[in-house]
């Protein structure tokens, strides 16, 4: 079981954030232009919740509220589950699959590293399966 250091590392993406006061339209645009499902809601270099496409599904879109009007303080999750660098990534495939959630912010004290998403462990997984197959077809084959 590999650290979520590692993840980050493999996948130096930057950390996609939004303030509170953007309106939900405006976050959802930014969802768009860099095809994300969720991210970290931020208050200066303070993590004060995350939005996620869920968010919007569940708290605007099905409730028939506008978009442009709401803002993203009133739909995110500001109660956030989280993960240090150090955490597994079978711990976080857990941590996801018990509480239903796709993403988690990896936390180093008050500082956020980075976000891991359900499909970054998928390919993890699968990157690591892929290893494994192709070592022992070679071991076979020797």
């Amino acid at each position: 079981m590999k650290p979520v250091s590692e993840l980050l590392r493999q996948n130096p993406g930057e950390l996609r954030t939004v303030r509170p006061e953007v309106s939900v339209f405006d976050a959802l645009k930014l969802l768009a232009e860099y095809e994300v499902g969720a991210l970290v809601v931020m208050v200066d270099s303070r993590m004060v919740g995350v939005v996620s496409e869920r968010d919007y599904t569940r708290k605007v879109a099905l409730q028939g509220r506008n978009s442009k009007e709401t803002k993203v303080s009133e739909i995110m999750t500001a109660n956030v589950f989280r993960v240090t660098p150090r955490t597994g990534t079978r711990d976080c495939m857990a941590l996801m699959r018990e509480k239903r959630i796709r993403h988690l912010p990896v936390v180093e004290g008050e500082r956020v590293l980075g976000m891991i998403s359900i499909r970054d462990l998928l390919d993890d997984m699968i990157r690591d399966h892929e290893m494994t197959i192709a070592q022992l077809e070679s071991y076979i084959h020797s």
